[in-house]
């Protein structure tokens, strides 16, 4: 089953178009590498999936819900009582690890599926508990964000992430903010996820991870998607001269 499907979204700032007719599914457990340079519409493209912004263009569907669609040639979002349960399906860790600064990495874990979620609070905490360990930082519950490294930082917004039992994730540049060994930190989080079977978009740059964990890689370029597909395929043998450029490019840095 697909857990998401995009057709044809488009995304214009002012006179800049930012994404053009952009179209991919995501199937149960599978894992989407999203690569490309700096501006090609990437974290733009994440902003629509998790609605942080709205689109110009293009049909969105979650889990079987229309998100939204144009066949109108206008896009209509769905009612609120819908787009507030297709938001469930779905997590989104950010590359700046957007914690809240006054609350305790607890409270920062357990505070939306108890008040948004409104699940029982005991049960919450046991859980965040069991997520704090799995992410090896059983000991830092009662620390502020102020206190942790950047991977440990990290490693609580994706703990606060699945906290919400979300079908799938979607990570924006999740190292981008990291040194080299905190780094290796989070990536090894994201391929425990993945073999958990957890359904993630990921936009990064990290090429060998992309390669490593990856079920599809999309190269994006101009707001396009110019090459999809397996990644021995897009990374290994790219048919597109700007996939080639780019991948050049990353392998010399």
């Amino acid at each position: 089953m697909n857990l998401l499907e995009v057709t044809n979204l488009k995304k214009s700032f002012g006179e800049l178009e930012v994404l053009k007719n952009i179209s991919f599914s995501v199937s149960e457990s599978e894992v989407i590498s999203i690569i490309g340079p700096s501006g090609s519409g990437k974290s733009t493209l994440l902003r629509c999936l998790t609605m942080l912004e709205t689109i110009d263009g293009g049909s969105m569907t979650y889990c079987g819900e229309q998100a939204v669609n144009d066949e109108s040639g206008v896009p209509v979002y769905a009612d609120k009582a819908v787009l507030k349960r297709i938001r469930s399906y779905f997590g989104l860790v950010f590359q700046n690890f957007n914690l809240f600064p006054h609350y305790s990495v607890m409270k920062n874990i357990t505070d939306a599926p108890v008040h948004v979620q409104k699940r029982n609070k005991e049960e919450v905490y046991n859980e965040a508990k069991i997520l704090l360990k799995k992410m090896g930082l059983e000991d830092k519950g009662d620390c502020y964000p102020y206190q942790l490294s950047g991977g440990q930082q990290q490693r609580v917004a994706i703990a606060r992430a699945l906290a919400m039992k979300p079908r799938m994730l979607f990570f924006d540049e999740p190292t981008s903010a990291l040194d080299p060994e905190l780094t290796a930190e989070i990536l090894k989080v994201l391929r425990e996820l993945a073999a958990e079977k957890m359904t993630m978009v990921i936009v990064t740059h990290e090429i060998d991870f992309a390669k490593s964990v990856s079920e599809q890689v999309i190269f994006m370029d101009g707001g396009l998607i110019v090459e999809k597909g397996k990644p021995e395929d897009v990374i290994d043998n790219p048919s597109n001269d700007r996939t080639k450029a780019f991948l050049k490019k990353m392998i010399e840095k």
